[in-house]
């Protein structure tokens, strides 16, 4: 059985569109490349320095009554702690505490114009970085690893501005302070983040940019010390922290309880007791 005979045109034609698919397959290819990988979040506007048309939140603090507790965190290894002023003004006996039923005793340097308070030790623990002259932006988040309600917890936030604390009664005074927006907590912990004062307001990369000194639990609302308050503290007292170190890995709201746990295991944030 013979097939009949292609006509010439045909294999031409043939040919051409083999040829047309070959130099097609081999052409460059058009398609948008994947997209890169997710940043960082949008942040808003950077925050000016304090004026006198921010808002006013105010506090009333009473002389001591009692036995408090709060938090501190390392500066310097050579025994130098940052804490909140309220948490050992008049205090007597102020401990860190470094063990089960372990304390040990501090000296303490309360800054008259401001609500961050110095504690010095025989020797200490790794410095937290500080983070005190970079810009802050509206939005940006902020971990706070401590002691809330006397047991170890930490809280998330993102920053919303500046206010001016107006503190009537014991040590009266204002200053500049940052507040925030409490965006998370320890799993559970319900009610007041009392005991959280004194603990540590960390950025992404572990760097410290103020103390967490209070609450407004309605507003759900966290204040922190303003950077600039903090640097006066320090220069007051002659102290230069030791500034080394970062974060082991960057903080975020998936991982900071884990980080927290560090930070306390080290005691690089501690517990404080007044123990009047």
């Amino acid at each position: 059985m013979r097939f009949p005979r292609l006509p010439d045109w045909a294999i031409y034609a043939a040919v051409v569109v083999a040829v047309l698919f070959a130099a097609l397959g081999r052409d460059e290819r058009a398609d948008a490349p994947p997209p890169p990988p997710k940043g960082s979040e949008p942040l808003g506007e950077v925050v000016g320095p304090a004026s006198p048309f921010d808002p006013s939140v105010v506090v009333d603090v009473p002389k001591k009554t009692g036995p408090a507790a709060g938090t501190a965190f390392s500066i310097a290894r050579s025994g130098v702690w940052l804490t909140a002023r309220h948490v050992v003004d008049g205090c007597d006996k102020p401990v860190i505490v470094v063990g089960p039923s372990t304390g040990v005793a501090v000296d303490v340097r309360v800054d008259p114009r401001s609500e961050a308070a110095l504690l010095f030790t025989e020797g200490g623990s790794d410095a937290l970085p500080l983070s005190l002259t970079e810009p802050l932006r509206r939005g940006q988040r902020a971990f706070h690893p401590g002691f809330p309600q006397g047991e170890p917890g930490e809280a998330s936030s993102r920053l919303l501005g500046r206010e001016t604390l107006v503190v009537r009664g014991h040590g009266a005074r204002s200053e500049p302070v940052l507040v925030w927006a409490e965006t998370g907590r320890t799993d559970g912990l319900k009610g007041s983040l009392g005991g959280l004062s004194g603990a540590p307001a960390l950025d992404a990369q572990g760097r410290v940019l103020g103390v967490t000194i209070a609450e407004s639990p309605r507003r759900g609302r966290i204040y922190t010390t303003a950077p600039e308050m903090v640097r006066e503290t320090l220069s007051s007292n002659g102290r230069r922290p030791d500034g080394a170190g970062t974060a082991r890995q960057t903080i975020t709201p998936q991982n900071y309880f884990y980080v927290a746990d560090d930070l306390r295991r080290e005691l690089q944030v501690a517990q404080v007791l007044c123990l009047d």
